[in-house]
């Protein structure tokens, strides 16, 4: 079989990329670690774009696609560690909403209550899917959870949160995959970049074996992480009956390319790395954050093994 993006889906990624390098660079991901809100403003400009109705049908006001026409959007999102939502409303919450008009034109924020009880930004979302049914924030007790990603603003659950539909939890992990991945991405061009420029011995340091072996060991971890989202969104677009163990090949291999991918950042940087007036945490921080949320890579292992085994891919166990 013959698998490869239409001209049509790289070229809404390429204006997707190149829409978020001019209006989210950096600075705006430093500025919403401090703000109110720890999202970036450009909400309605999502909305405008068409990025947040992907999956609402075209009737009402979306795109009318599936996902392998959301996954490579979500994959820039992640390159420029977008602080909005968009996992929990644009894969997860809005295939489930009966009217999704509001939710496709970004003039509300839905959110989700994740496995672990977690909801993030909810003290800014308009609604929250809590299992298989949405609420208003104010409905729910919550209280202020600590985040390593500052710009991630969680909140927990004071009870215990209602099961989640399977397949709306296959789409966050595969939706965060595809960030893990644009952030992975990120990391290695960022620190490959890095490696040419700076110097020691009077040679780039991006010449010395070592550095070239821990960049190389990156890229390999991207390469193979990067087909297993695509042939996952393929899966999950087409209903393949495996899709769930697709989806936790592709989180697990995802979330360990991306964190390999930081920790190799953070060498190659070196002291300059370990501050935090240095842009490179911000990627960094969100690839923990996000490698974590929606299962780790183990829980997605262990899921893959009992497919292998014949057992269940059920969300019994905890993620």
């Amino acid at each position: 079989m013959h698998f490869a993006f239409t001209d049509d889906q790289l070229a809404m990624r390429d204006a997707g990329r190149g829409f978020l390098e001019q209006e989210c660079p950096p600075k705006v991901v430093r500025d919403a670690w401090t703000n109110d809100t720890g999202r970036s403003g450009l909400w309605p400009r999502l909305g405008e774009m068409g990025v947040l109705g992907v999956l609402a049908p075209a009737a009402q006001g979306g795109f009318g696609g599936d996902f392998v026409d959301l996954v490579l959007l979500l994959e820039e999102t992640g390159r420029a560690a977008l602080p909005e939502p968009v996992v929990e409303h644009a894969a997860v919450a809005v295939p489930l909403l009966e009217d999704a008009r509001a939710a496709a034109a970004g003039d509300v924020t839905v959110t989700a209550v994740t496995p672990s009880g977690l909801v993030p930004y909810a003290d800014t979302a308009d609604l929250v899917l809590l299992g298989t049914r949405f609420v208003a924030p104010g409905e729910l007790q919550m209280r202020a959870h600590e985040s390593v990603d500052g710009s991630r603003r969680l909140f927990a659950l004071e009870s215990t949160p209602a099961p989640i539909d399977a397949d709306a939890f296959d789409r966050a992990a595969l939706g965060v995959a595809a960030q893990l991945i644009g952030l992975a991405d990120h990391l290695l061009t960022t620190t490959v970049e890095y490696a040419k420029g700076r110097e020691q011995f009077g040679v780039p340091i991006g010449s010395f074996q070592a550095v070239k072996h821990h960049l190389a060991n990156v890229a390999l971890a991207l390469e193979f992480a990067r087909p297993l989202v695509y042939r996952a969104a393929w899966s999950t677009a087409h209903g393949d009956p495996n899709r769930s163990a697709h989806v936790s090949m592709a989180k697990a291999h995802a979330s360990e390319a991306a964190l390999l991918a930081g920790r190799v950042a953070l060498q190659v940087h070196g002291a300059i790395g370990y501050t935090t007036e240095y842009d490179l945490h911000l990627w960094m921080k969100r690839a923990w954050a996000l490698a974590a949320a929606w299962g780790d890579a183990a829980w997605h292992r262990g899921r893959v093994g009992r497919a292998i085994l014949g057992g269940e891919t059920s969300l019994s166990q905890e993620q």
